[in-house]
């Protein structure tokens, strides 16, 4: 049976009212199972969900977006206002690179517009070393791929140029200064095929490495010599730095150099980004020199020395080419010399104007200026007649020529002539009444002269040669000082003596700069030179008469010097040679001055070889057929005019008793 429903507990209410004959409203009848709804509106409300309060939410909510704002504008203030400037400028730093736009530099022509030293198109090669990071580049090991790549283009060190690569603090450096546009296209294709490959790396969804994307150029100029080592002892070189190293390059490099610029641009990822704006201060080039050389007679010059260095196996030499009338000096050589444009193959010896920078004694051409005072003193003439023995003692020394003689008798003409020591000595004796007199003398023609002092011509380096004060002359120098020992010059020095004669007696400073051409075009001459009367005309056209005897006379010691068609006047010397090492007297300095038409000077030369060990030493048989040959092309490259005249032909010896 199943069971039974439990009784339902009557819950007790209100009587409800029966109802009619449905027999739901009649006694003792059972109640229905669910209990009716009230009607709504009618009887009890239904019961209400109620929901919490949302004020202590909102204040919540309110309260995290405030502290969140605040942040945003505590932050917005420091950069903004508090550390404004150095965002800015950290901002700037890594979007813009500035460099220095080189100013060209100046041309170095000779006197005929011919280029010596002249400016070509280069590049700086430079790099971004933030763009060689890990992060920039996508390669742990970038500066040191770069390097590897990049050395033997540059002919620079792996190791220096993984150094300058490794500085990510630094958004500048220079890998190499003044490349030529061939190294640049090679350092370009390669950063073409490393970027291609990066962008396909990329494609590919690799890292996209690119270790040449950061190496940048600058636009520059490379100096470069045509001529090659023509004249390098005067142009002097350009340092890496662009900054004159040397010579004329060195002297006037403030002229040469003009005025840098500078360029100040946006990039990104190595490229310049042309929209983002930039600024530029523009180079003002630099000012072009012409010189008083011409390019013609420097090689004529040049070849010369350079061949009877060899040929003598000496140490050095120089060639000086002046104009007479002017002081230009229209060439300056020195063997051995060096090509500027290749400095590795250049000795620290040939680097610098030998010609200028090296002094020595100049043995017997000094005897001019001792030949000079005798006239001008009025001591003696050119037909005096003056005894020459084999040997004089004089202080403490026994004296003596270079060739052991009998006795000669010879007038002051053939002392020059024969070139004496001995001779000399006797005639300087008489421009004192004491040889302390005289020493004075002489003295003070040989400072007019220009010895002791520099030339005047600026040049770095110059030496001003020695000659000391009359009473700092030992006992042996008052003797040999008289026939250019114990004395010292440069080649310029020793050429200005022979120019001062041929000018009639004034002596005008030498000069290498005929002017300057500015950026406008216009030429500005250089200053006239200073000019100084040092003998007298009648003297100086009595010693060019008796410097014919040298080369003319059949007794002369220069007669290899002679030009057919035209008078030469010129001097011999052979001096002893101080050792500039040892400090002590080894081998000798020949050397042969003079200029020509001797009876219109136009153009002096002066050469002189130092230590030649092969063949003869003596300046007549080495330096007079150098002096020939130049004097010869000088000539005829200036179209000057035969002489119309004959010699003088002063006499040399006399006859004992006459």
């Amino acid at each position: 049976m199943p069971p039974k429903e439990p009784p339902r507990r009557r819950v007790p209410g209100p009587a409800r009212p029966r109802t009619g004959a449905s027999g739901s409203g009649r006694s003792g009848a059972r109640p229905s199972a669910r209990r009716p709804r009230p009607a709504p509106g009618r009887g009890t409300p239904p019961r209400s969900l109620r929901l919490g309060s949302p004020r202590p939410r909102l204040r919540l909510v309110s309260l995290g977006l405030t502290l969140v704002m605040l942040a945003f504008v505590a932050r917005l203030l420091q950069v903004q206002a508090v550390d404004a400037s150095a965002y800015a400028a950290k901002a700037e730093k890594n979007r813009y690179l500035e460099y220095t736009v080189a100013a060209e530099r100046g041309e170095i022509t000779d006197r005929n517009g011919i280029a010596l030293a002249t400016s070509v198109d280069a590049h700086n090669i430079t790099a971004d070393p933030k763009l060689f990071t890990p992060e920039d580049s996508k390669a742990p090991d970038a500066p040191q791929q770069a390097a590897a790549l990049l050395a033997p283009i540059l002919g620079k060190d792996v190791d220096d140029l993984v150094k300058k690569l490794s500085a990510p603090k630094s958004r500048y450096t220079v890998l190499a200064y003044r490349q030529t546009p061939q190294v640049w296209k090679q350092i370009k294709d390669l950063k073409a095929v490393f970027a291609e490959k990066a962008s396909e790396d990329k494609l590919k969804g690799g890292p996209g490495a690119n270790v040449l994307a950061g190496v940048l150029q600058e636009p520059t100029t490379r100096r470069v010599y045509p001529n090659g080592d023509l004249a390098a002892g005067i142009l002097g070189f350009v340092s890496a730095d662009g900054k004159g190293g040397g010579g004329l390059e060195s002297q006037l490099n403030k002229e040469l150099a003009g005025e840098d610029g500078r360029i100040r641009y946006a990039q990104a990822g190595g490229r310049r980004v042309p929209t983002a704006g930039s600024s530029e201060i523009p180079a003002v080039p630099g000012s072009d020199i012409e010189l008083t050389i011409d390019r013609d007679i420097q090689w004529a010059a040049q070849k010369a020395i350079s061949d009877q260095v060899a040929k003598s196996k000496a140490d050095r030499g120089y060639v000086i080419v002046q104009n007479t009338r002017t002081g230009e000096l229209l060439a300056m050589a020195n063997a051995p010399g060096y090509d500027p444009n290749d400095l590795s193959q250049a000795t620290a010896a040939s680097l610098g104007n030998a010609a200028l920078q090296d002094v020595y004694e100049p043995g017997s051409t000094s005897k001019i200026m001792s030949i000079a005072a005798v006239l001008e003193e009025g001591v003696a003439t050119p037909g005096t007649h003056v005894t020459v023995p084999n040997r004089l003692h004089r202080g403490d020394r026994l004296f003596k020529d270079d060739v052991d003689h009998p006795t000669w008798y010879l007038t002051l003409n053939g002392v020059l002539a024969k070139s004496s020591n001995i001779g000399t000595i006797l005639a300087t004796g008489q421009l004192g009444k004491t040889q302390a007199e005289s020493n004075q003398v002489l003295y003070d023609y040989l400072r007019k002269f220009g010895l002791g002092k520099k030339t005047g011509l600026g040049y770095p380096g110059e030496s001003p040669g020695l000659l000391a004060r009359p009473k700092d002359w030992s006992t042996s120098q008052q003797y040999t000082i008289p026939f250019g020992q114990g004395l010292s010059v440069n080649a310029v020095q020793a050429a200005s003596v022979y120019s001062t004669v041929a000018n009639g007696g004034v002596r005008v400073a030498p000069t290498l700069v005929r002017g300057t051409k500015g950026s406008d075009g216009r030429f500005t001459p250089a200053e006239a030179p200073e000019e100084n009367r040092v003998v007298s005309e009648k003297t100086a056209k009595t010693l060019a008469a008796m410097l014919e005897s040298v080369v003319d006379d059949r007794e002369g010691t220069g007669t290899k010097a002679a030009i057919p068609g035209y008078r030469v006047a010129g001097k011999t010397g052979t001096a002893n040679r101080v050792d500039p090492v040892r400090g002590v007297y080894q081998g000798y300095t020949a050397s042969f001055a003079g200029f020509a038409p001797a009876d219109d000077p136009q153009i002096t030369v002066y050469c002189a070889i130092q230590n030649p060990t092969k063949g003869s030493y003596f300046g007549g048989q080495i330096c007079g057929p150098i002096y020939k040959q130049v004097m010869e092309f000088a000539l005829k490259t200036l179209q000057t005019p035969p002489s119309g005249s004959e010699p003088p032909r002063l006499p040399v010896s006399f006859k004992p008793g006459e």
